[in-house]
């Protein structure tokens, strides 16, 4: 008598990302770049992911760079592989980071070079044609990429480079389990910044339910304690492991963000990471589309088979349909399913609360003082 699996599509979005291993083998030794210091938790979540990937392949990172603290001149040996932060800042909305990007290309010719997931949109074809001729110069770079239309663009202009699809890396902390259990009806996730819509206007019109976006989450000391860490990384930490604190206070950050998810039945979210982090809690959720389509590609590439997310696009009368994918040997239409369940993970938030980065920051100087005696 044959035994039926019942095989949830985060596991085989988490397996998917193993693919990654073909070009940061098990026990490579890496520098990660461009991991992000601010208060958007979906970088802060894409980060855990990466964090997670990391250990879970036994990648040593040997050092890692912000935005803030990449030095002008950096000596990386030729065998360590360059790994740069994924997300969606690719293109010309976020310059500071395309930059970056773009230097460290340029910079580090005889490096292999990862682009971990990433959705690409420019405003100007003038300047996706600059940043193709950068990228082409180089002989060994891997661009993984969110979405269909995203690999499309990519794999026309990127032609001397390598091009994968990929799910987003918050996929490596599938199942992260509820806090306590839901008190309130549903959470308007909404964002407030450029990639708003005129729909997503309307819906805060109505008035009805309780509204946040990440700016929001967070109060004014955790805000505080934020700017803090980016004046003091910006400026040069010293003798302090500022990397360290920053790491375990994101912890608490993400703990918040999973603990405020944890008390609604369902999300409505013009976030794509509200609507990853509601799938990695396995909440029902309702996806609402950002002002370039990143939301609605996703959803179509990788997450419209999960059962308790949908997908809300204005003028369209069929949103359930998925595109057809890139024909790729190493990127099948649908992700590989594992053989079992992943175990819950561990994360917590911490209870340290809003003076976290204090307490942090007196274990720091006292480790320091203690180790010169």
């Amino acid at each position: 008598m044959s035994m039926e699996f019942n095989v949830h599509p985060m596991d085989g979005l988490k397996k998917q990302l193993g693919k990654i291993l073909s070009v940061i083998p098990q026990g490579s030794r890496i520098y990660y770049i461009d991991y992000p210091v601010h208060s958007n938790g979906g970088d802060l979540l894409i980060m855990k992911g990466t964090e997670a990937f990391f250990k879970d392949y036994n990648i040593h990172v040997e050092a890692r760079y912000s935005v803030l603290d990449f030095p002008e001149k950096l000596k990386i040996p030729k065998d360590h592989i360059i790994v740069l932060h994924g997300g969606g800042n690719f293109g010309d909305l976020y310059p500071v980071h395309q930059k970056l990007r773009e230097k460290v290309i340029t910079d580090y010719p005889d490096n292999r070079i990862v682009i971990l997931p990433q959705t690409i949109f420019y405003s100007k074809d003038s300047e996706f044609d600059r940043t193709a001729d950068v990228f082409n110069k180089h002989k060994d770079v891997h661009l993984y990429v969110r979405d269909t239309l995203s690999y499309d663009n990519a794999s026309e202009k990127f032609h001397e480079c390598s091009v994968y699809l990929s799910p987003d890396m918050a996929h490596q902390l599938w199942p992260i389990v509820a806090k306590s259990n839901p008190a309130k009806d549903q959470l308007y996730f909404f964002r407030t910044d450029i990639e708003k819509t005129s729909e997503q206007e309307q819906l805060e019109l109505t008035g009805r339910g309780d509204y946040l976006d990440w700016t929001s989450l967070y109060n004014r000391f955790e805000k505080k304690s934020i700017n803090l860490i980016v004046r003091i990384m910006r400026k040069g930490s010293g003798p302090l492991p500022m990397q360290a604190i920053w790491g375990k206070y994101t912890d608490y950050l993400v703990g918040k963000a999973v603990k405020r998810f944890s008390g609604y039945h369902s999300v409505q979210t013009s976030r794509l990471h509200g609507h990853i982090l509601s799938c990695l809690m396995d909440k029902p959720n309702t996806l609402l589309d950002n002002s370039y389509g990143k939301n609605s590609n996703y959803f179509y590439t990788w997450t419209s088979g999960i059962k308790s997310a949908q997908l809300v696009v204005s003028n369209q009368t069929n949103q359930t349909n998925q595109p057809n994918q890139p024909n790729q040997p190493n990127q099948p239409n649908q992700p590989n399913q594992p053989n079992q369940q992943s175990q819950p993970n561990p994360m917590q938030p911490t209870p340290l609360g809003a003076n976290l980065v204090s307490k942090i920051y007196q274990d720091a100087v006292f480790r320091k003082v203690n180790s010169t005696h």
